[in-house]
């Protein structure tokens, strides 16, 4: 049975809106496309087939309305080595099986590892993202004529004094006619998007890559096609996540793993390359009125028609209104607040978000930078909560038991200080070990306490350990299991 209402919001919310910011994300598609298929080494048109294909699908297919997702920077960069040494075909092969990886990806549910990345590491992805889109803009504004910079500057005022004229047009939209205009009746010495490659004008064949189909040619591609895939799912997801929180929506990110996974996978026999969200123009799409899945379909459609019936006209589109669009994108994106924030967060919180920002900005890889800002939170946390943990003791009044309180969580971080913190030489006939208030989480913690108890016997003092809860003390049971089945093995021997 249909769920009207859902078709509702998430194909029909607002369709004079999503159609005209699908537009305005088509045109700033192109020359995205034809600079990761440089990237990449490979035809201009891969890149375009790629970002067409891929938006139509994932607004079919996808679990965030809303978000586009077509040809990227992220994956193109790791695909240099292979198109370089073994050719085209092997991309597509490549690409296809990274269509599979991530719709496994998505059945077995690795978009809950999102829940791991914390929102330090999140502004700092989106700040660092902010910063590489603006870079990528810096060839269109280096050794270039004057009508560039006053182009810019033309396209930037329009796209932020329009609307205060109006909504009823994205803004953006508005600053990409209006610049064309210009730059065609006065034939402005300016970059147009034909200058930086060959435009498609036909429909990408079905194509089987032309690959030897043995277990060296998986060989070959699977490094690749895993890479490709963890990286696009990482990247769509966080992009999911930021487009939730622009939209005040949720969204479902299992489909959304699927949904980038059956993308790929057919744009790969149509002669595309990989691809995954892209967060710069899906701010666009967002800021220019699209939130629904119609605006991406637009975005792809739109796409397809300009490759195949206007083809000399887009070519003439002056970059520098497309240079405007993109650093629009990259101030809306930075997170400012964040700046402010530096002072008043916590020390741990602002190195995250920095150390991230440095990393991507120095590799140009999301991923590293994702990387390093999880292992900086983990190792924060780790501290933090190491640092709660804490243990008083009190004396019996005949001087011969002494209680101990272990109070906070206690693991392989907390070990250590865990049985440092015993006076094991105290002459004492008894000590209890009250862990009513504190858990202990693995086997290092459970080895920990195994420790104490054996050093306060070899001192010739009984412990009684007291208050421990059913998930500590089931743990514990498997550890002196397993020690008695190893004494056991031994024994035999």
């Amino acid at each position: 049975m249909i769920d009207t209402q859902k078709l509702r919001r998430e194909w029909l919310a607002n369709p004079r809106a999503d159609i005209l910011a699908g537009i305005v994300v088509a045109l700033a598609l192109i020359p995205e496309a034809i600079g990761f298929s440089i990237i990449a080494g490979v035809d201009p048109a891969v890149g375009l087939y790629a970002s067409f294909s891929i938006a139509i699908i994932i607004a079919l297919v996808g679990g965030r309305p809303g978000m586009i997702s077509a040809a990227t920077a992220a994956v193109a960069v790791l695909v240099v080595p292979l198109v370089r040494d073994h050719g085209v075909q092997y991309l597509f092969a490549a690409t296809i099986l990274m269509g599979v990886l991530q719709f496994l990806g998505g059945l077995l549910r690795v978009d809950k590892l999102m829940q791991f990345v914390s929102r330090s590491v999140i502004t700092g992805f989106v700040n660092a993202l902010a910063i590489l889109i603006f870079m990528a803009q810096l060839p269109q504004l280096i050794d270039v004529s004057i009508h560039t910079y006053w182009m810019v500057a033309l396209g930037l005022g329009i796209i932020y004094l329009f609307p205060r004229l109006t909504r009823a047009i994205p803004s953006p939209l508005v600053a990409i006619v209006i610049l064309t205009i210009i730059a065609l009746y006065a034939d402005l010495p300016v970059n147009r998007i034909g200058d930086m490659g060959a435009l498609p004008s036909d429909l990408p064949p079905f194509l089987i890559p032309d690959v030897p189909f043995t277990l060296e040619t998986l060989r070959i591609i699977l490094p690749y096609s895993l890479t490709m895939a963890a990286v696009g799912l990482l990247e769509s997801l966080l992009t999911a996540q930021i487009v939730d929180d622009l939209t005040d929506t949720d969204s479902d990110k299992a489909k959304e793993s699927r949904g980038q996974g059956i993308a790929n996978f057919v744009t790969g026999f149509f002669g595309g390359m990989g691809g995954c969200a892209m967060i710069g123009q899906s701010v666009i799409n967002v800021k220019s009125g699209g939130t629904s899945r119609l605006s991406t379909l637009t975005a792809g459609l739109f796409l397809l028609a300009l490759l195949m019936l206007v083809t000399p006209w887009v070519a003439k589109i002056p970059m520098p209104a497309l240079v405007a669009v993109m650093i629009m994108v990259s101030i809306g994106t930075f997170s400012w607040s964040s700046i402010r924030d530096i002072a008043s967060h916590p020390w741990h919180s602002s190195v995250v978000m920095l150390a991230t920002v440095v990393t991507v900005v120095a590799t140009h890889d999301l991923a590293k930078g994702v990387l390093v800002g999880v292992l900086l939170s983990g190792i924060f946390f780790a501290h933090k909560v190491t640092s709660l943990s804490r243990m008083d003791s009190s004396l019996s009044a005949d001087g011969g038991t002494r209680t101990y309180r272990v109070l906070g969580e206690v693991f392989f971080a907390s070990a250590q200080s865990f049985v440092a913190a015993f006076d094991y030489k105290e002459v004492l006939d008894r000590v209890v070990i009250d862990v009513s208030r504190s858990h202990f989480w693995d086997i290092s913690a459970v080895g920990a306490l195994d420790k104490v108890v054996l050093k306060f016997r070899r001192e010739g003092t009984a412990v009684e350990i007291v208050g421990m809860n059913e998930a500590s003390a089931t743990l514990v049971r498997s550890f002196a299991e397993r020690d008695d089945k190893d004494a056991a093995t031994a024994a035999s021997k």
